[in-house]
């Protein structure tokens, strides 16, 4: 399946598309691009070992998706609307792929087809980025692949979830920690991700006196990285933005949280100049990360209040103009839940664990495979095993980290293993866009993101690669 050389790649082109250094010109068969020739290149995008090879099999796939009437997106102008009152009944479901990214994008591009799904979000959080081993290049080239695989028309929403500041860090090198979080802000933004969220969150300070003390850092910092992205934005995109006023799995957030960052962070950010600020934010309401683990191993039931949902949410709309709050750490909720968050009108929520446990506890999940996975993460993640924590519990805790080490045996399944996972990740995210209000909403995307198409460089393509 890998390519040996360009010349093999170019021969495989014939008959299907017209390809030079300039990108993709036409596409001469998009049914044999669907059927016979895009699963080899993704392949050789994400594994192939020479630069040259991979680089342009992401910048045919780049140049591809437009002329198929795909592109990538910012749901900014949407969230606005949302904000003004004009749409409500629906929240939007952001979903974190942290393996077999490209099989599992087709899961979610066939129910949007055929429930007529108008808003849905790709993300990859900044830590996943490193333990899923999916820099942002490749991560948004498998979603375009998987868009053209399955036919879909319109806009791909892709957002860099938490691109979060490391407190530890910040406070040993806060400009360390900052150049960082630039330099991945730029990568995502040049690989399509015209969504980011911002989360800063994690420097408030609770030991202060007054709300605009805890949250000052929070609120400037993220000010600052809003005035980073709009300076990199490309013309004609709005990127959406978002902020975060608690850190999830600390305590529930409140409307004076909420208004101490918003009149911190507009304040700080008129200052430098006319930048858009964020289109939505972030809130804490009970839920944590991935769920809590008993020493079984099963996961606690969750006290999620949802009237922090709906109070934040409406003075957030009301008093700030934006397009409303954020759940996040919600895959582990209980499925008789997710009803409620369009009934308290949630803009968003972050969907992710919940998926990585249908691979992992799937019946058609090879048991040897496991095994490996597991024993893997005893031996190089030992130093992540808390004090009096079971094995159930750490490895619970710790399995999303074997994607990365194991992405390309993943990747490599056989069929009749994959099949019966992709299938309950359909029925999972089936039940989940309805539950969420998603399905027929086509209409409200159509009515307000316009399709804007940015030039795509194949050297920069080389370079993400490398």
């Amino acid at each position: 399946m890998l390519y040996l050389n360009l010349d093999e790649f170019k021969n495989s082109l014939k008959e299907i598309v017209e390809y030079n250094e300039g990108g993709t010109s036409r596409i001469i068969s998009e049914e044999k691009l669907r059927y016979e020739l895009i699963d080899r290149l993704i392949y050789n995008a994400v594994f192939n070992g020479d630069v040259e090879i991979s680089a342009n099999c992401r910048y045919l796939i780049r140049t591809a998706a437009p002329l198929l009437g795909i592109y990538p997106s910012s749901i900014h102008d949407l969230y606005m609307a949302i904000g003004k009152g004009k749409y409500t009944g629906f929240t939007v479901p952001a979903i974190n792929i942290r393996g077999m990214t490209y099989d599992v994008a087709q899961q979610i591009f066939e129910v949007v087809l055929k429930e007529n799904v108008g808003p849905f979000i790709f993300e990859i959080a900044r830590s996943e980025i490193g333990y899923t081993n999916q820099w942002p290049s490749e991560y948004s080239v498998a979603i375009l692949a998987a868009a053209i695989k399955k036919g879909y028309k319109g806009p791909v929403f892709i957002q860099g979830d938490h691109f979060q500041v490391k407190a530890k860090i910040f406070k040993e090198n806060e400009n360390l920690e900052i150049e960082a979080i630039k330099v991945l802000i730029k990568d995502a933004i040049d690989s399509g991700f015209y969504n980011i969220d911002v989360d800063t969150s994690t420097l408030v300070d609770l030991s202060y006196d007054t709300i605009d003390e805890q949250q000052r850092l929070n609120y400037e910092i993220c000010a600052l990285f809003t005035k980073h992205i709009r300076d990199l934005e490309p013309e004609g995109i709005t990127v959406s933005v978002g902020g975060e006023i608690g850190e999830v799995g600390g305590k529930n957030s409140t409307p004076e949280e909420l208004r101490g960052f918003m009149d911190g962070y507009l304040r700080v950010l008129k200052k430098e100049g006319d930048y858009t600020g964020i289109s939505k934010i972030s809130v804490q309401t009970g839920t944590a990360h991935g769920g809590v683990p008993l020493p079984d191993g099963t996961i606690a039931k969750v006290k999620l209040d949802f009237s922090v949902l709906e109070t934040l949410g409406e003075i957030a709309k009301k008093e700030y103009g934006i397009g409303g709050v954020v759940q996040h750490g919600a895959s582990t909720l209980p499925d008789e839940l997710f009803h409620k968050f369009p009934e308290v009108k949630t803009l968003e929520i972050h969907l992710a664990t919940g998926f990585q446990n249908i691979i992992y506890d799937h019946p058609a999940f090879p048991s040897e495979f496991k095994d490996e996975i597991y024993n893997l993460l005893r031996t190089k993640f030992i130093g992540d095993k808390k004090e009096g924590q079971t094995d159930e519990q750490f490895i619970y805790k710790t399995r999303k980290k074997g994607f990365g080490p194991f992405k390309k045996k993943f990747w490599d399944l056989p069929d009749d293993v994959k099949k019966p996972i992709m299938r309950s990740l359909y029925d999972k995210f089936h039940f989940l866009f309805e539950k969420l209000g998603t399905f027929n909403t086509r209409n409200v995307v159509e009515e307000t993101i316009k399709p804007i198409f940015h030039k795509i460089s194949l050297d920069r393509e080389k370079d993400m690669v490398k």
